[in-house]
C-alpha cells in the first residue's frame, strides 16, 4: 500500500457541499415528555397489538421482501381511493423520496425551489444531490407569496418545486389558488408534502388527475406508523415508472410491509386516534392563548408554533422540567422566538403548559 493513502482526508475527498453541512439533529429524549417530533401518542388498541405480535410471529424475516410490496400498495390504494390512472410509489418514510426525486432530476445547475421557513430536509438534500436550492421567504403570517414566487420560477427554472400542505413547522395551510397558480406557472415537477393531512381537511390528491406535473407525497408516520418508516408518493404513472428506477430493491422491509398492511385494515382505529389529536390540538391552542406572553398560531397539523419572549430559556426551562420540545428561534429570522410543541396525550399536553408556565414565570 502506498504511504500516500494515508494523506487522504474527508477535507481532500468529500464534495464541498457535504463538508458544509450539518447532520439532521435528532435529541436524546430518555426520561423527557416528547413532544418534539410530531409523533402520534396514543398506542395501539391491546387486541390489534396482539393481531400485530402474532403476524410479526410468522414472518420470514429470512428472506427478502416482495420488492414490488403489491399487497401494500393495494391496501393502499383502497385507503385513498385512488384511481387506476394514477400509481403509487413506496419510500422509507417520505425522506427518501424526496432524496430519490431530487437525484431523478439532478442535472448540472439543475434547482430545487421551495419556501422557508419549511421542512429542512428539503433544503439538505438539494445538497446531499448536488442540486442548487433556491428559496422563497414566506410572508410574515406565514403565507405563500406568489408573485415572489413566480418571479423565483422565472428566474431559476426549478426542476422540482416542494411545497409543505400543511407547513411544517408553522402549521397552517397554504391558500389552495395560490398553489394551483404555483402548479400552473412550475416549469418542473410540484412536489406537495401531505405528510400531516390526517389532521387536515385538505387534500391535493384530487387535483393530481388535472396537472400532470403535480405529484403528492405522505407518510404514515403521523398517523402512528414513525417506527415503520413508510412513505408513498403518488401521480402519474409517466413519472412514477421513471422514478422507479431509482428506488433501492427491497427499500421497504417484510416487517414494514406486513405490519402496515394490517394497520391499513384497522385504519378507521388510527383515524379515530387523529380526531382525538385535533381535539387535544383545539384544546392545546386555547390553553396557549390563555398562557401571559404567548402567541400561539393556529395550525391544521398535529403540533402547535407559538411565539414567547426568551425563547431560548423557556426552552432549557421546559427540559429541566422534563418536558422536549422545538426551537427554532435560531433557524429562520420569520421563526425569531419560535418554539413548536407537538400534540400530545391531555396528560402530557397539561404537563407541557405547566412546565411552560413555570419556566414564563422565571423570567417575569
Amino acid at each position: 500500500m502506498s504511504s500516500t493513502n494515508f494523506g487522504i482526508t474527508p477535507e481532500s475527498l468529500l464534495r464541498q457541499e457535504v463538508l458544509d453541512l450539518k447532520a439532521y439533529p435528532v435529541p436524546d429524549s430518555t426520561g423527557m415528555v416528547k413532544l418534539d417530533a410530531m409523533e402520534n401518542p396514543y398506542p395501539l388498541p391491546q387486541s390489534l397489538r396482539e393481531e400485530i405480535a402474532r403476524l410479526v410471529a410468522d414472518v420470514a424475516i429470512n428472506r427478502y421482501p416482495d420488492a414490488d410490496a403489491q399487497r401494500l400498495k393495494a391496501c393502499i390504494r383502497a385507503v385513498i381511493g385512488l384511481p387506476q390512472s394514477l400509481d403509487v410509489l413506496l419510500g422509507n418514510g417520505s425522506d427518501e423520496i424526496i432524496q430519490l426525486l431530487a437525484l431523478a432530476v439532478a442535472k448540472p445547475n439543475a434547482t430545487l425551489l421551495s419556501v422557508e421557513p419549511s421542512f429542512v430536509m428539503y433544503k439538505m438534500i438539494a445538497a446531499f444531490t448536488g442540486m442548487q436550492y433556491v428559496s422563497v421567504p414566506l410572508t410574515e403570517d406565514f403565507a405563500l407569496d406568489l408573485p415572489a414566487m413566480l418571479t423565483a420560477m422565472q428566474q431559476h427554472q426549478p426542476a422540482l418545486v416542494f411545497l409543505s400542505y400543511p407547513n411544517n413547522p408553522t402549521g397552517n395551510l397554504f391558500d389552495a389558488e395560490v398553489i394551483a397558480q404555483i402548479i400552473e406557472a412550475a416549469p418542473g415537477l410540484v412536489v406537495v408534502d401531505e405528510a400531516y393531512y390526517a389532521f387536515a381537511n385538505a387534500s391535493f390528491m384530487p387535483m393530481l388527475t388535472r396537472y400532470p406535473n403535480l405529484l403528492v407525497m405522505r407518510t404514515f408516520s403521523k398517523l402512528g406508523m414513525a417506527g415503520l418508516r413508510l412513505g408513498f408518493m403518488v401521480g402519474s404513472k409517466v413519472w412514477l415508472a421513471q422514478l422507479e428506477k431509482l428506488r433501492l430493491p427491497y427499500n421497504v422491509g417484510v416487517l414494514t410491509q406486513q405490519v402496515a398492511e394490517k394497520l391499513l385494515q384497522h385504519h378507521d382505529v388510527l383515524l379515530r386516534q387523529a380526531e382525538q389529536i385535533k381535539q387535544d390540538r383545539a384544546w392545546l391552542y386555547e390553553r396557549l392563548v390563555g398562557v401571559a406572553d404567548v402567541r400561539p398560531y393556529v395550525s391544521d397539523a398535529n403540533f402547535i408554533l407559538f411565539r414567547v419572549m426568551h425563547a431560548d430559556k423557556i426552552f432549557q426551562g421546559l427540559k429541566k422540567r422534563g418536558v422536549l420540545i422545538k426551537n427554532l428561534s435560531k433557524s429562520h429570522p420569520l421563526l425569531v422566538d419560535c418554539l413548536r410543541v407537538t400534540v400530545g396525550t391531555p396528560q402530557e399536553n397539561e404537563q407541557f403548559i405547566r412546565a411552560l408556565q413555570e419556566s414564563i414565570h422565571q423570567f417575569v
